[in-house]
Order: C-alpha cells, then structure tokens, then sequence
C-alpha cells in the first residue's frame, strides 16, 4: 500500500468521526474494511483503481466465503471511501459507483416474551448497590427502546423526568426523545438521588454521566453486556439474550398493541421506516404460531 493510500484513509477516518458523526466501532470497521482493500490493491494508486478492479476484489472476497452480510459491509465501506475520495477531488470520476453487494438475507429479529423479560428483571440482585443500578439498566432498555450505546452515553442534562423524557443522541448525531412510564422513573429518581452515591460518590453536574462504576466512571457497554450474561446464565433462558433485544422486544409488543408504525420508528430513531416494517413480520409471525397453537380448527 503506497503512502498517499495510507493519508488517504487517515483523511477518510477523520471525515467519518467529525462529519459524519459515526460511532468509534462503525469507524473502525469501514477503516479496517478499506484497509484490508488497500492491501489487496497493493501499490495501486486509489485513481489508478477502476470498475474492473472492484470486480477482481468482490470476486476475491467471495471466494473467502464471507457471509452476504459481511460483503455487503465491507462494500458499503469502500463505495463511502471512494464517495469521500470524489468530493474531496482526489478522483475525477467515482468507479465505486457501480460496485454492487448481494442482497442480504432478511431474517426476523429475536425478542422477548413479557415474562422473560419479567424473569430477568425480578432475579437481578437489587440488594446492592450496583445491583439496583443494573435492575435499573435492563428496565430502561425494555420500556424505552434505547440501543446499549445510547443508555451509556446518557448524562444528567438528557433527563427531563417531569415530563417522563430522555433526550437520546442516536446514531448520526440525531437527536429524539424516548418516554418512560411512572414505575421507571421513580426506580430512576431513586438510583440518581440514593444508590449513585453508594456506588461512587461524584459530581452531578449536567455533563455528569448517569450510570457509573465505582471508579466514578461511566459505565461501558461491556460492563452491562457482562451484567445481563450473569443474570441470564443465573435464570438459564434457553435463548441467547443481549442488550440490543430488548429493543426488538420494545417494538415487538408496540405492534402487538397496536401503536403506529410511524411511532415506533420515531421512538426507535430509525431513519427509514423499511427498518422499522421488519417488526410488522415479527408481530405476524407470533399471532400465527399463537393461531396455530390455540385455534381448534388450525
């Protein structure tokens, strides 16, 4: 890989984390995707590489047999490289244009029943502090939708408790408001004004994270990953639960009860509503497994 690759990709990293507010994980992934592309070009210059190329390297990753989902990551990564390589000027014409990714196969999202998501919550230890804390986490993921990374992230100026708000920065920088019933917001109120402190007595200034360790530092994504494996092993759920299905499991029951599609992609902050319609199949999936199961003449 030649030197003005290599400036080229720390140019394109910058752009990712500054202007297009991507997360540090997704900016590492495209980096790494574009650099291992780098390598396989070897000391080509990024204008010398054309539409044929592209064709050799899609070819060259199928053969590895990486899943479609992989491929298409690791395209999308490249067509962003070369997109930024164009606006900036460094390429006259943009041959990553026509570089296209198999389709990716659809697969319905895992979720939580109402019970297993009830079993979890009575069976963390809220005896201690950071117990309490964690009981709290896991409440919040199921009754607002948040993603992992958004809950982290929040500080005390996100909250407006009086009108049952949190104000989310998602994915892009963009900005929207979740809602948590009564029942969670004073389970809230009690873990800000009593068991933070027990945790770690620090500051609670605007900028303050919410949820620390006790270094008095904010609490990372792996520490609840870590703190929701326990309770799940403890419990022994014959399913595989992360962090991120609690939110399948938010928009699931939405739909089930009838809310609006349109709000439930606001309320999930996705961009699309094609990201949220996946949901619809859930729901429909599970009132046909309930028909088949209950209905006598199914």
């Amino acid at each position: 890989m030649n030197n003005n690759s290599i400036k080229y990709l720390e140019e394109f990293k910058i752009y990712l984390k500054s202007e297009k507010n991507f997360s540090i994980h997704t900016i590492r992934a495209y980096c790494a995707d574009v650099y291992t592309f780098l390598i396989w070009a070897d000391n080509l210059n990024v204008d010398e590489i054309n539409s044929k190329k592209f064709s050799e390297y899609l070819y060259f990753i199928q053969k590895i047999n990486y899943t479609k989902t992989t491929i298409a990551r690791k395209i999308a990564s490249i067509r962003a490289f070369y997109k930024f390589l164009f606006q900036e000027e460094i390429i006259e014409t943009n041959p990553a244009d026509a570089l296209v990714a198999p389709k990716r196969p659809k697969s319905l999202p895992d979720f939580m029943s109402e019970e297993e998501v009830e079993n979890i919550l009575r069976n963390v230890k809220i005896e201690t502090p950071a117990g309490f804390r964690n009981r709290v986490i896991f409440e919040l993921l199921w009754v607002s939708g948040m993603r992992i990374s958004e809950l982290s992230n929040l500080n005390y100026e996100n909250l407006n408790l009086e009108q049952n708000e949190i104000k989310v920065l998602g994915k892009g920088a963009k900005e929207r408001i979740v809602l948590i019933p009564d029942k969670t917001k004073e389970n809230l109120k009690n873990y800000m004004d009593n068991v933070s402190d027990l945790i770690c007595k620090t500051k609670k200034a605007p900028d303050s994270p919410l949820f620390i360790n006790y270094n008095g530092f904010r609490l990372q994504n792996q520490s609840i990953r870590k703190a929701l494996k326990e309770v799940v092993e403890k419990i022994e759920l014959p399913k595989k639960i992360t962090p991120h299905i609690f939110r399948h499991s938010f928009a699931t029951r939405l739909l089930e009860n009838g809310a609006d599609l349109r709000i439930v992609q606001e309320l999930l902050g996705h961009a699309s509503i094609s990201n949220t319609q996946i949901y619809t199949h859930v729901s429909s999936a599970r009132l046909k497994s309930v028909y088949d199961s209950t209905h006598p003449r199914a």
